[in-house]
């Protein structure tokens, strides 16, 4: 949900395309109905699957016919989906997004909104359209995707609404899945969004991984790498930013039971901050059946409490 570090200046232009959106939708109230984006900005929606790509060559038939040179070889498109694992694409010639079918239709909400945010980015038209050497360069490609991310995440959860709301509520799981219901978005995404935006100045952090308990982990689990994504908060980045996600992982394992879904358990857990001091985090592990979903958040200095 999130990638390349944005600058001040680069969040501000995004978040006012999208304000400015949200006012024409009449600021409405969560959750954010999706169709009625498309609407407003005269987008079509359609779907592809990678089992099946008729729908991509007839993409491809459309703009060879249009005449606009968007792609080096008619197969592209296709070769594309298929080789980097694509979940969905915007068009801006036909003004178009296609989703992919084959993903669990929970995924195809922030896909969209991700789409809808190259949309919306006015820098990112013409990029998408052309085909010079800076538009093809890596470095571009991935700062183009986290601006559309961060765009996805203001439309969805409603510009600064989210915070607000957050801002009132216990900092829970239960807190978070509630959110997650009232914005229609996923509990991983609300999580994410949760640590990022909600109660500034207090150090959290979110680990999202495979279900921790040994017993349950995959062939393919890696040690070194143990979480599909590690979301700290600015506040702990400034005081915990020297624990790492190997460690913390770990001290999830000591704690997380073996059940198949919902709470894994919860415990307090000892961080050391960047002056060398102790303090108790409370963490709590909660499982969706795919995703291990863990947030942390600071509790109290540690005294002479021992660490697990």
């Amino acid at each position: 949900m999130t990638g390349s570090p944005l600058s001040p200046r680069t969040i501000t232009d995004i978040d006012g395309q999208v304000a400015k959106l949200l006012r024409g939708l009449g600021a409405p109230a969560p959750p954010l109905d999706l169709d009625s984006v498309r609407e407003l900005l005269r987008l079509d929606r359609g779907y592809y699957s990678t089992s099946n790509d008729s729908v991509l060559r007839e993409t491809v038939s459309r703009l060879k016919v249009a005449g606009i040179q968007m792609l080096k070889r008619p197969t592209l498109l296709v070769d594309a989906v298929r080789q980097l694992s694509l979940k969905a694409l915007y068009l801006p010639d036909q003004k178009r997004i296609l989703l992919d079918e084959d993903l669990p239709k929970l995924k195809h909400r922030w896909n969209e909104a991700h789409e809808v945010g190259h949309d919306i980015i006015p820098w990112h038209q013409g990029m998408m359209l052309g085909d010079t050497e800076q538009t093809l360069t890596p470095a571009c490609h991935k700062q183009m995707e986290a601006e559309a991310n961060h765009a996805a995440g203001r439309l969805l959860f409603l510009g600064d609404r989210f915070a607000l709301e957050a801002n009132s509520l216990p900092v829970s799981i239960a807190s978070i899945r509630a959110l997650s219901k009232t914005f229609a978005n996923t509990v991983t995404s609300t999580l994410w969004r949760f640590v990022e935006q909600s109660h500034p100045g207090l150090p959290m952090v979110a680990l999202v991984s495979g279900h921790p308990h040994r017993d349950k982990r995959g062939p393919q689990f890696d040690p070194a790498k143990p979480c599909k994504h590690f979301v700290p908060s600015s506040a702990f980045t400034h005081r915990f930013g020297s624990t790492s996600e190997v460690w913390l992982f770990a001290a999830v394992t000591s704690y997380c039971g073996r059940q198949r879904g919902g709470l894994l358990g919860e415990a307090e857990i000892v961080l050391g901050d960047v002056n060398g001091e102790d303090h108790v985090f409370h963490f709590e592990t909660f499982f969706n059946s795919y995703e291990a979903l863990t947030l942390g958040s600071y509790f109290r200095p540690a005294g002479h409490t021992v660490a697990i």
